[in-house]
């Protein structure tokens, strides 16, 4: 196995899980030690470089930098990232010192925004810095997109959606509220420079079975019925409620379904529960506002009579993997499961709808009819018009739309200047030395072991009867020192120098999780299984030194790394040193460097 190339930034990026795994590749551990410092202001502006909606992220956000952080390797939950993110948001100070100048002389480029979502927010945050004259659409009276529209007011508020969307078009954004776009080639007529679809997947999927037409007035798309309560035209629901579905909008339609009225509200889906699309705390939470959660349901039909809506037939069905691996649900033989239902919310799924799109416009779509988008550049098969956010590769999530925002928006300042879309810029990195003394460092290298601290709620009995008030109350300023403070520090980079060691073992010696090893040359799979302590996990690379004096190698598991610093206070010849790695991902117009 080759010596470790540590000159590739990619490297010691992947090492930082938790911002490896974020699609917008956000600092995690920068932010977490301002928030430990009680840097608020900075710790959100961190966030917002990379995130946009540090507020609404800090409530809402999937998560996927959690199931990656290092903490969760050590029997342990995963720090708690997405709620500090909140405390950054809720503690914060003004930002406007820190907010980009806009020019008042714009650079002659104008560009169509379609759709207010978080994809064409963050497009809109991106260009309009560099003179780019912005114009966005939208059918609502109000920006945000789903954000406004699907996410109900108890997980996130209007005030704090309202704060970050007027943020960005306060920058000078010509927005063009009520207003829906039917046609494409009416906006290109238009001269734009370049255009930018945001539109999201805002159909939700019907079920057509029996009873469907019969019960129609009784029996809601679940996307389109959170849409009425968001924007007051819905405002009670019946009794016994029936939402079909396994995900996160199945979720926010029974909570919500709940807070209207619903005093019987169940959720019935398809698939097992561990396998339903539902984050865990979504789940979680259902649950804890008394709503049961039926697994291995199938729906048969709707059971009306003379017109009304009674209820529901299912099928018990049970998974079964076939030899191939694959899952299959299979019938029980049990009698058939009657639910009683007034009402019937349909939340299994969403789908884009492009039929304001004319066909001959060069803008190629597949046999999915989506449209066809390069997964790096975001642009189309006619190249002035970009994708971005479920758009462009379907439904995902707010982080997800954020990220693919900020590269359509470099493509979109590339094509405007001529420049070939591919010949992306890269990212902004830097090492810092964190070394203050012989054995003093710029950062908290203690490990703490406090398990993952519990985000407070507010009384279930007050927030069941009013949709607007907020379930989670969110960290407090000691809490969230102390949950900032289990951060592993993983962006610490463990630095070696082969010729300064003098092979001692002293690092071997005195690291906590025998991550190191001294030991002859191999290939990878050998040296896996040689090291103290196997590296089982393939997903992350080895640290493999040079030839040593002795022709040993040293070889470090990056897995179990836990960024202590205690190899390099005790290497007797600084072979080993801990250096800062700070990675923020390209912007549009930026002027990138790598500083290693």
């Amino acid at each position: 196995m080759e010596s470790t190339k540590t000159t590739d930034v990619e490297y010691f990026h992947k090492v930082v899980d938790c911002q490896h795994a974020c699609p917008a590749h956000t600092p995690v551990p920068e932010y977490i030690r301002l928030i430990a410092a009680g840097k608020y202001t900075e710790a959100y502006v961190v966030n917002w470089e990379s995130n946009v909606f540090p507020g609404v992220l800090g409530r809402t956000c999937d998560r996927p930098c959690e199931p990656a952080c290092r903490r969760g390797r050590i029997e342990e939950e995963p720090v708690a990232i997405c709620r500090l993110k909140r405390v950054a948001a809720d503690f914060k100070d003004d930002i406007t010192p820190y907010l980009p100048d806009i020019p008042l002389i714009k650079n002659g480029k104008r560009i169509a925004l379609i759709g207010g979502g978080p994809a064409s927010l963050t497009v809109a945050r991106d260009l309009a810095p560099l003179g780019y004259e912005i114009h966005l659409y939208d059918e609502n009276h109000k920006g945000g997109g789903m954000m406004r529209t699907q996410i109900p007011s108890f997980r996130l508020p209007a005030t704090v959606l309202n704060e970050e969307v007027d943020r960005i078009l306060d920058f000078g954004i010509h927005t063009h509220f009520n207003k829906y776009v039917g046609s494409l080639a009416e906006i290109i007529n238009e001269n734009y420079d370049a255009v930018f679809i945001g539109t999201g997947a805002p159909k939700g999927r019907d079920l057509h079975i029996e009873g469907r037409e019969e019960g129609k007035a009784s029996i809601h798309i679940g996307i389109e019925w959170l849409a009425g309560v968001a924007f007051e035209h819905i405002k009670s629901i019946k009794p016994n409620v029936i939402v079909l579905g396994g995900g996160n909008t199945a979720m926010d339609c029974c909570r919500t379904a709940r807070r209207l009225g619903g005093e019987n509200v169940k959720v019935v889906v398809r698939s097992p529960f561990a396998e339903m699309k539902a984050s865990p705390w979504e789940k979680e939470d259902a649950q804890h506002e008394d709503i049961p959660i039926l697994d291995n349901h199938v729906p048969k039909r709707f059971v009306v009579e003379g017109g009304i809506l009674k209820g529901m037939a299912f099928e018990k069905v049970h998974a079964v993997l076939d030899e191939n691996g694959k899952r299959q649900l299979l019938p029980t033989g049990d009698p058939e499961v009657f639910i009683e239902a007034d009402e019937v919310l349909i939340a299994i799924g969403q789908e884009n709808t492009f039929t304001w799109i004319e066909r001959d416009l060069g803008i190629e779509f597949d046999k999915w009819n989506m449209p066809v988008v390069d997964p790096n550049t975001f642009v189309s098969t006619r190249t002035n018009v970009f994708f971005g956010g479920d758009a462009a590769l379907g439904p995902k999530n707010v982080i997800t739309a954020v990220a693919q925002g900020h590269q359509a928006a470099i493509s979109i300042d590339l094509f405007c200047n001529g420049v070939n879309v591919n010949e992306r810029p890269a990212p902004d990195v830097k090492f810092f030395s964190t070394k203050m003394g012989i054995h003093e460092w710029s950062y908290d290298n203690d490990i703490s072991n406090d398990q993952r601290f519990i985000v407070p709620q507010a009384d279930k009995a007050k927030t069941l009867k009013d949709r607007l008030k907020e379930v989670e109350l969110g960290f407090d300023l000691q809490t969230a020192f102390k949950e900032a403070e289990r951060c592993l520090n993983c962006d610490v980079q463990t630095i070696f120098t082969d010729d300064k060691c003098i092979e001692c073992d002293a690092c071997m010696d005195v690291c906590p999780t025998n991550c190191i090893t001294f030991t002859a040359y191999a290939e990878e799979s050998e040296l896996r299984k040689n090291l103290s302590a196997p590296a089982l996990n393939l997903q992350q690379d080895l640290m493999v030194s040079g030839a040593l004096k002795t022709g040993r190698v040293m070889v470090k598991d990056e897995d179990v790394c836990l960024h202590c610093g205690l190899c390099a206070e005790r290497c007797p010849t600084a072979a080993w040193d801990m250096k800062q790695f700070l990675y923020n991902t390209a912007k549009a117009g930026h002027t990138c460097s790598v500083a290693l």
